[in-house]
């Protein structure tokens, strides 16, 4: 059995052609109906007698139009596109053709033309990602949301700082807040243990893919996979989730969208102007927050672990990094130079890794199959790296650093540099 493609108008002639082959119609009528002059019905009705329906349909189907533009010009387009276009839409992309390259074609023309490359979607294809709502988890304490939002909160009272959010899943009852200067680890550090202080061992953290969650390098080798403040959680028996959207962690963005709002105008109320009496102020706002905004739980049960006995926290919440020790029994970190005291231990480390413990008051320790090593700093130099690596949500509080640095250096040098003849102090370059 043959299958025969046709279009609804092709069909439609051949119901006409039918009736006018059974005599139900004239010649006159069926032109009418069809569109068509009476020398082109009588060869459609001659044809279709002779060879049936396949006669009706049009023998230009599946070819390329007459008038449609070379093969070798559209491969010539779309590889100029590729190699210097890429990422322009149709519009620019044909203006850009015909500027630079003296080839002109129509918009709409290139869009089709991309769009079968693959270089273009339509509209439909370009429409955002849906995000269905998810269902609360069932108690307190299942899983905790936790995100950082930078934001001029003291408006121009203070300084730009962050406000680490900690909301909890099942009731959007925020848990804590704290003001720091930027979000590190240590603050961070700093913040969930002082969350665990008072509330307990939540199940998991719920965050975003920032670098102090989640290691976000392709190419990262060493090490067992995990970011210092998912080394500390798992010491401490609690798991990190990073979410694959902002959307996915709604209840903390939302409740981020309201600080924003509500506490920068309870704020400037109390005419509060720094991080420490911003943080004063915290927990006054969040027992009212919490009041107005917190829903019930579908169970009243509150599942936070409380601290267990071998929970150091001090231990867990410091800064861990592996080094080797020479056969001087020296080793390098945060470019300081150790040496280690020659003990019985000690003179067997070298070739071999030792921990090197860095606590957020400032305490340094060096330890080996959990034995501290006593050590000695050497060298001391300070050292200016001119190309730092800075994660994108720290910039802010770097940059501020870097410019009081440069500030004060800028104070020395005008001081002490000698001056040419008419040269003004801001115009003098050193070195």
């Amino acid at each position: 059995m043959t299958v025969i493609t046709m279009s609804r108008t092709e069909i439609d002639r051949m119901g006409v052609l039918h009736d006018l082959a059974d005599g139900r119609i004239k010649i006159a009528e069926a032109s009418r109906l069809m569109g068509l002059g009476r020398r082109q019905v009588f060869r459609l009705a001659k044809a279709y007698g002779k060879h049936g329906p396949e006669a009706l349909v049009s023998r230009r189907r599946g070819r390329p139009s007459n008038r449609c533009y070379p093969m070798a010009l559209r491969t010539e387009v779309i590889g100029i596109i590729k190699d210097r276009y890429c990422d322009f839409g149709p519009t620019l992309a044909a203006e850009k053709l015909a500027e630079l390259h003296g080839i002109d074609l129509a918009c709409e023309t290139l869009r089709q033309w991309m769009i079968v490359a693959g270089l273009w979607k339509d509209r439909r294809a370009r429409l955002k990602r849906v995000h269905q709502p998810r269902h609360r988890r069932d108690c307190v304490g299942e899983l905790i949301q936790i995100d950082g939002s930078e934001h001029w909160w003291f408006e121009t009272r203070g300084p730009q700082c962050t406000l680490l959010v900690y909301i909890d899943d099942a009731t959007s009852r925020l848990m804590h807040l704290q003001f720091v200067e930027s979000e590190s680890t240590f603050d961070y550090f700093a913040a969930t243990r002082a969350y665990l202080e008072r509330h307990g061992k939540p199940v998991a953290f719920y965050s975003d893919k920032h670098g102090v969650f989640r290691v976000n390098k392709k190419d990262a080798v060493g090490g067992d996979g995990m970011t210092q403040f998912g080394r500390a959680l798992h010491a401490l028996n609690i798991d990190i989730i990073c979410a694959n959207s902002s959307q996915a962690k709604g209840r903390v963005e939302r409740a981020n969208a309201t600080l924003q709002d509500r506490l920068v105008k309870e704020m400037r109320l109390c005419g509060i102007d720094t991080i420490a009496a911003g943080n004063a102020f915290l927990p006054t706002f969040i027992d009212d927050y919490n009041a107005r905004f917190a829903k019930a739980p579908f169970d009243d049960r509150d599942i936070h672990r409380p601290l267990a006995g071998h929970d150091d926290l001090d231990d867990s919440f410091a800064w861990k990094e592996e080094r080797s020790v020479s056969m001087n029994l020296t080793l390098q970190y945060d470019q300081v130079l150790f040496i280690l005291e020659p003990t019985g231990i000690a003179r067997s480390l070298a070739r071999k890794r030792v921990t090197v413990i860095d606590y957020p008051d400032g305490r340094l320790a060096i330890r080996y199959n959990g034995i501290d090593l006593p050590y000695r700093v050497f060298d001391k130099r300070p050292q200016v790296n001119q190309a730092a690596i800075v994660e994108n949500k720290r910039l802010g509080p770097v940059l501020a650093y870097i410019a009081e640095k440069q500030k004060e250096l800028d104070m020395s040098r005008s001081s002490k540099a000698p001056r040419r003849r008419g040269q003004k102090n801001h115009m003098f370059k050193v070195g």
